[in-house]
């Protein structure tokens, strides 16, 4: 098994690095990847025990919390994430 760093070192890989899974968890849970990317994100599961964990642990949350609607929040609650949000992606 390879490490994070070695599987973003090797660009030449066509799979998913760590960090790419990272970002495409939420479309796979969703049934929302193209056939190939689909493909790539579950070669690289098959073969990284810590975003097999990763993957468990976001299905496990969602199973506990559920889905959240907008309407579920209080307007000071979507205020303070979408601040928190705003602060995250811009660092």
């Amino acid at each position: 098994m390879t490490t994070i760093w070695q599987r973003i070192r090797r660009r030449s890989d066509p799979g998913l690095t760590c960090i790419e899974l990272v970002e495409l968890v939420t479309d796979y849970l969703e049934g929302a990847l193209d056939d190939a990317t689909r493909a790539r994100f579950e070669q690289h599961i098959a073969g990284c025990d810590a975003c097999t964990n990763y993957l468990d642990e976001m299905r496990t949350t969602i199973t506990i919390v559920g889905r959240l609607e907008p309407d579920d929040l209080s307007a000071d609650a979507k205020s303070e994430l979408l601040a928190a949000f705003r602060g995250w992606a811009s660092a």
